[in-house]
């Protein structure tokens, strides 16, 4: 009895294997179900290892999984190589491993001209007794051409054959988003191509919901809510069942509405596999609904089980302990994601940024995130934005060529002309923090100029402006902290005529500019005979009873010390007069010492 039942429970699951068919993993495949789909292939392949179609579509499920973990699946990717491979090895001598193969060489090493070669056979060995090319194989080729980064794969080929194969088979709307994905990768200006490319998918198929869904990312990229809303409710009205559509408005809102987010997070995952992808989005969720520690303690639970190597685990990490102030602990989870990820995301390389910002001595690190951030994405208005979270950090960071190298690319990519009144502010800003006066004075000398010629610019650019004169007077007072170069003389002289014309609003200002200029003057002006120094103090003690009111204790400075020093300088002149001693007394009754 025991046997029978064991041997209709064999012969049910042998049942079950075998009703798994290529036709559900490529469904499965459409519906973003790779974990689903790499288990109904795996069965099928099992069942007939020779099968040259199965195998090529295992290996598609295990690319598509790589593709979906942003490249860092290196297990899966492993797999779809070691397939084709044996295959090959086995004997396997088709069309599709051929294709399945190049697919593979395209996203390990770009070598487009060993993929073409096996492409160009695959072409030629699928054709018919009368020469006729085989759609489903040219359209494998397009797919594998759209498949990885703008830097891999040649999308034009691949347009090329995708046009071949839509002429040959009207009715497969496949063909279309591959032929739509590859005019993506050719550039912003084929935009309309790529969109004619995936209109024609909904024209094949009309519940092909992967064509409206394509159509509305684009807007989505664009920042068009209306028109994104219009054709990702067609993807949804065409199929509801088509989670990847959820998932695209979870991506939209996730950092604009977390409500609206979570909505739609719940309902693709109610249509997905249940795996790490979908355990990391929900944490991701709970962090950006600014539940950090509900978020850890997802994290935790999937760093305990079977997630535990799932390559975005560190990156939640480091989100969530760099919202709860804890930088030691980002940056750890920083250092171990980017140890090992292939493909970080720029909004990664924007948090390592930020972060690493934090720790002193680690900014010009910082600067490199930046840029790597801009060169992986590939969407201007992000470029920019990442320029300008650069210009931020690195002007509160002190760190001026950063700031001018971010400034600068800004600049580049609005196509503007001339610095904004904002941007010459924190260029001056940052120029006077990179100024360190620890160093010898050749390099400050140095430093300071970079300061002064950032402050000349911006007044000749905005000349109406008080900002750019007490850049230039900042920057020289730090560059000459005990005044004995006399640095900011001229900058002064300059702010001054500026600030003169408004004394009520700049008084202050004025006041203390003149206390630097009396101070050089009477100290440290060595050329200067000292009864002229006392002459130059006296002006500069002058002015200063100009912008304070009488009886304060800065007008009672300035007249005191006027009156003192024009005291000395009448000795001066009568003794002169006289035949007398005509060197003033050192000090000159100022209360201080000569330094």
């Amino acid at each position: 009895m025991k046997k029978s039942a064991l041997t209709i429970l064999s012969l049910m699951f042998a049942i079950f294997s075998f009703s798994q068919t290529v036709d559900d993993g490529i469904k499965f495949l459409y519906y973003g179900k790779t974990k689903s789909a790499i288990q109904a292939l795996e069965k099928v392949v099992a069942s007939n290892p020779k099968d040259a179609k199965s195998i090529y579509w295992l290996g598609q499920a295990y690319l598509q999984d790589y593709e979906i973990s942003g490249k860092n699946n290196s297990v899966e990717f492993g797999k779809a190589k070691s397939l084709f491979q044996q295959a090959l090895q086995g004997g396997v001598n088709d069309p599709w491993i051929y294709v399945g193969s190049a697919n593979v060489t395209l996203l390990e090493n770009g070598d487009i001209n060993q993929a073409k070669q096996q492409f160009e056979q695959a072409i030629t060995a699928s054709k018919g007794k009368k020469g006729a090319e085989n759609a489903d194989i040219l359209n494998a080729i397009g797919r594998a051409n759209a498949m990885g980064d703008s830097k891999q794969g040649d999308p034009q080929y691949g347009v090329d054959v995708l046009k071949r194969a839509a002429a040959i088979d009207t009715k497969n709307p496949d063909i279309d988003i591959s032929l739509g994905i590859n005019y993506l990768k050719m550039g912003s200006d084929h935009g309309g191509d790529a969109v004619q490319a995936f209109t024609d998918a909904t024209v094949r198929d009309p519940k092909y919901a992967a064509g409206y869904a394509r159509i509305g990312h684009i807007y989505q990229s664009q920042d068009n809510k209306s028109s994104m809303d219009d054709w990702y409710g067609r993807a949804i009205n065409a199929d509801a069942n088509y989670g990847p559509v959820y998932y695209d408005y979870f991506d939209y809102y996730k950092d604009k509405d977390v409500n609206a987010a979570k909505e739609y997070l719940d309902k693709y995952i109610a249509m997905s596999d249940r795996d790490c992808q979908t355990a990391y989005f929900q944490a991701d969720y709970l962090f950006r609904a600014g539940k950090y520690q509900e978020s850890i303690a997802k994290a935790d639970s999937m760093a305990s089980g079977d997630c535990k190597t799932f390559d975005r685990l560190n990156m939640l990490y480091a989100y969530d302990y760099d919202r709860t102030g804890d930088s030691i602990k980002a940056k750890q989870y920083l250092q171990q994601f980017f140890a090992v990820t292939k493909a970080p995301e720029p909004d990664d390389y924007v948090l390592a940024a930020k972060v690493y910002t934090k720790f002193k001595g680690n900014e010009d690190t910082a600067a490199v995130y930046l840029q790597k951030a801009i060169q992986v994405d590939t969407i201007k208005r992000n470029e920019i934005t990442y320029a300008t979270t650069g210009v931020n950090i690195m002007t509160a960071a002190g760190k001026f060529q950063q700031v001018e190298y971010f400034m600068t690319l800004r600049a580049k990519l609005r196509g503007d002309t001339k610095l904004s009144e904002a941007d010459f502010y924190k260029l001056g800003t940052s120029a006077i923090a990179s100024i360190d006066v620890t160093k010898d004075s050749v390099t400050i000398m140095q430093e300071y100029a970079t300061a002064d010629s950032v402050g000349k610019a911006y007044a000749a650019a905005y000349p109406d402006k008080p900002q750019p004169y007490t850049i230039r007077v900042t920057a020289a007072k730090k560059a000459d902290k005990d005044t004995a170069w006399g640095l900011a003389i001229e900058p002064i002289t300059t702010a001054n005529q500026f600030f003169f014309k408004d004394t009520a609003s700049y008084g202050k200002t004025i006041f203390g500019n003149d206390y630097y200029l009396f101070t050089y003057f009477y100290f440290h002006a060595k050329g200067m005979a000292r009864i002229e120094q006392y002459k130059k103090a006296i002006i500069y003690l002058d002015e200063m009873l100009l912008v304070t009111a009488p009886g304060s204790a800065e007008y009672n400075f300035a007249k005191d010390t006027g009156d003192k020093l024009k005291a000395a300088v009448d000795k001066y002149e009568k003794a002169k007069q006289n035949g007398g001693s005509t060197k003033p007394a050192s000090g000159a009754g100022t209360g201080t010492k000569q330094k």
